[in-house]
Protein backbone atom coordinates (compact mmCIF):
# COMPACT_ATOMS: atom_id res chain seq x y z
CA UNK A 1 0.00 0.00 0.00
CA UNK A 2 1.18 3.40 -0.63
CA UNK A 3 2.74 5.33 1.92
CA UNK A 4 1.50 8.99 1.26
CA UNK A 5 -1.79 6.92 1.48
CA UNK A 6 -1.07 5.53 4.90
CA UNK A 7 -0.18 8.63 5.92
CA UNK A 8 -3.19 10.62 4.65
CA UNK A 9 -5.65 8.21 5.84
CA UNK A 10 -4.48 8.08 9.76
CA UNK A 11 -3.83 12.49 9.06
CA UNK A 12 -7.94 11.98 8.04
CA UNK A 13 -8.55 9.34 11.07
CA UNK A 14 -6.81 11.82 13.34
CA UNK A 15 -8.85 14.72 12.38
CA UNK A 16 -12.19 12.73 12.98
CA UNK A 17 -11.39 11.80 16.34
CA UNK A 18 -10.75 15.15 17.37
CA UNK A 19 -14.08 16.21 15.37
CA UNK A 20 -16.07 13.68 17.25
CA UNK A 21 -14.54 14.45 20.76
CA UNK A 22 -15.10 18.65 20.11
CA UNK A 23 -19.25 17.58 18.86
CA UNK A 24 -19.34 15.23 22.18
CA UNK A 25 -17.91 17.91 23.99
CA UNK A 26 -19.74 20.82 22.60
CA UNK A 27 -22.95 18.62 23.22
CA UNK A 28 -23.18 19.25 26.77
CA UNK A 29 -23.44 23.30 26.38
CA UNK A 30 -26.40 25.06 24.82
CA UNK A 31 -26.16 25.92 21.33
CA UNK A 32 -26.12 29.56 20.39
CA UNK A 33 -26.70 30.87 16.79
CA UNK A 34 -22.98 32.27 16.98
CA UNK A 35 -21.74 28.68 17.51
CA UNK A 36 -23.71 27.57 14.51
CA UNK A 37 -22.68 30.16 12.03
CA UNK A 38 -18.88 30.97 12.84
CA UNK A 39 -17.47 26.85 11.75
CA UNK A 40 -18.16 27.99 8.12
CA UNK A 41 -16.77 31.08 8.23
CA UNK A 42 -13.98 30.08 9.52
CA UNK A 43 -13.63 27.05 7.31
CA UNK A 44 -13.60 29.73 4.31
CA UNK A 45 -10.26 30.60 4.96
CA UNK A 46 -9.69 27.38 3.42
CA UNK A 47 -10.44 29.15 0.08
CA UNK A 48 -7.23 30.92 0.38
CA UNK A 49 -5.38 27.47 -1.21
CA UNK A 50 -7.20 28.43 -4.67
CA UNK A 51 -4.30 30.90 -4.89
CA UNK A 52 -1.44 28.33 -5.53
CA UNK A 53 -2.32 27.42 -9.11
CA UNK A 54 -1.96 23.78 -8.86
CA UNK A 55 -5.35 23.61 -7.03
CA UNK A 56 -7.32 24.61 -9.46
CA UNK A 57 -9.85 22.41 -10.55
CA UNK A 58 -12.32 21.69 -13.12
CA UNK A 59 -15.58 23.10 -13.06
CA UNK A 60 -16.67 19.32 -13.79
CA UNK A 61 -14.70 18.26 -10.79
CA UNK A 62 -16.20 21.17 -8.44
CA UNK A 63 -19.72 20.27 -9.25
CA UNK A 64 -18.90 16.51 -8.81
CA UNK A 65 -16.80 17.38 -5.67
CA UNK A 66 -20.35 20.13 -4.70
CA UNK A 67 -23.04 17.38 -5.30
CA UNK A 68 -21.11 14.82 -2.82
CA UNK A 69 -20.90 17.06 -0.36
CA UNK A 70 -24.71 17.87 -0.80
CA UNK A 71 -25.46 14.24 -0.14
CA UNK A 72 -23.61 13.88 2.74
CA UNK A 73 -24.87 17.34 4.08
CA UNK A 74 -28.56 15.60 3.78
CA UNK A 75 -27.51 12.87 6.28
CA UNK A 76 -26.16 15.15 8.66
CA UNK A 77 -29.42 17.16 8.20
CA UNK A 78 -31.29 13.69 8.83
CA UNK A 79 -29.65 13.44 12.23
CA UNK A 80 -29.31 16.88 13.44
CA UNK A 81 -31.85 18.41 15.83
CA UNK A 82 -32.48 20.08 19.05
CA UNK A 83 -34.30 20.21 22.02
CA UNK A 84 -35.03 22.14 25.30
CA UNK A 85 -33.20 21.60 28.38
CA UNK A 86 -33.28 23.94 31.23
CA UNK A 87 -34.41 26.81 29.97
CA UNK A 88 -31.54 26.15 26.89
CA UNK A 89 -31.46 25.19 23.05
CA UNK A 90 -29.26 22.01 22.92
CA UNK A 91 -28.21 19.69 20.24
CA UNK A 92 -29.18 16.25 20.12
CA UNK A 93 -26.49 13.41 20.35
CA UNK A 94 -26.69 11.89 17.17
CA UNK A 95 -25.20 8.57 17.31
CA UNK A 96 -25.23 8.61 13.30
CA UNK A 97 -22.48 11.32 13.44
CA UNK A 98 -19.74 9.05 14.34
CA UNK A 99 -20.72 6.85 11.12
CA UNK A 100 -21.14 9.67 9.10
CA UNK A 101 -17.31 11.06 9.87
CA UNK A 102 -16.71 7.28 9.07
CA UNK A 103 -18.25 7.00 5.97
CA UNK A 104 -16.48 9.64 4.60
CA UNK A 105 -13.10 8.66 5.73
CA UNK A 106 -13.47 5.45 3.64
CA UNK A 107 -15.45 7.53 1.00
CA UNK A 108 -12.24 8.97 1.09
CA UNK A 109 -9.54 6.27 0.98
CA UNK A 110 -11.89 4.79 -2.13
CA UNK A 111 -11.30 8.20 -3.79
CA UNK A 112 -7.68 8.02 -3.05
CA UNK A 113 -7.16 4.60 -4.48
CA UNK A 114 -9.49 4.97 -7.23
CA UNK A 115 -8.67 8.40 -8.51
CA UNK A 116 -5.66 8.82 -6.54
CA UNK A 117 -2.92 8.36 -9.39
CA UNK A 118 -5.63 10.32 -12.25
CA UNK A 119 -5.31 13.54 -10.32
CA UNK A 120 -2.78 15.24 -8.25
CA UNK A 121 -2.68 15.64 -4.96
CA UNK A 122 -3.34 19.53 -4.86
CA UNK A 123 -6.52 19.09 -6.71
CA UNK A 124 -7.76 16.28 -4.75
CA UNK A 125 -7.09 18.33 -1.68
CA UNK A 126 -9.17 20.80 -3.63
CA UNK A 127 -11.68 18.71 -4.13
CA UNK A 128 -12.43 17.37 -0.59
CA UNK A 129 -12.27 20.82 0.47
CA UNK A 130 -14.84 22.23 -1.73
CA UNK A 131 -16.63 18.65 -0.88
CA UNK A 132 -16.40 19.63 3.08
CA UNK A 133 -17.75 23.21 2.13
CA UNK A 134 -20.86 21.64 0.52
CA UNK A 135 -21.92 19.52 3.04
CA UNK A 136 -21.48 22.02 6.28
CA UNK A 137 -22.95 24.71 4.40
CA UNK A 138 -26.28 23.41 3.97
CA UNK A 139 -26.49 21.25 6.88
CA UNK A 140 -25.44 24.85 8.87
CA UNK A 141 -28.26 26.37 7.19
CA UNK A 142 -30.73 24.19 8.10
CA UNK A 143 -29.46 23.91 11.61
CA UNK A 144 -29.71 27.49 11.87
CA UNK A 145 -33.39 27.56 10.57
CA UNK A 146 -34.07 24.91 13.15
CA UNK A 147 -32.64 26.73 16.12
CA UNK A 148 -34.42 29.68 15.22
CA UNK A 149 -37.33 27.95 15.20
CA UNK A 150 -36.76 26.73 18.73
CA UNK A 151 -35.68 30.01 19.93
CA UNK A 152 -39.21 31.24 18.72
CA UNK A 153 -41.21 28.28 19.77
CA UNK A 154 -39.57 28.69 23.54
CA UNK A 155 -40.09 32.37 23.56
CA UNK A 156 -43.73 31.94 23.25
CA UNK A 157 -43.28 29.27 26.16
CA UNK A 158 -42.01 31.51 28.28
CA UNK A 159 -44.41 34.12 27.46
CA UNK A 160 -47.78 31.69 27.52
CA UNK A 161 -46.20 30.51 30.85
CA UNK A 162 -45.86 34.14 32.04
CA UNK A 163 -49.35 35.54 30.89
CA UNK A 164 -50.83 32.31 32.65
CA UNK A 165 -48.62 33.32 35.62
CA UNK A 166 -50.30 36.54 35.57
CA UNK A 167 -53.74 35.10 35.55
Amino acid sequence: MNTMLIITTFGAAMMAAIAIFIRMKAIKRPATAKKIILPPLFMSTGFLMFLYEPTHITISQTIEALSVGLVFSLLLIKTSSFEIREQHIYMKRSKAFVFILFGLLIARIIFKLLIGDAINIEELGAMFFILAYGMIIPWRIFMLIAYKKMERQMRLEEKNTAVAFRS
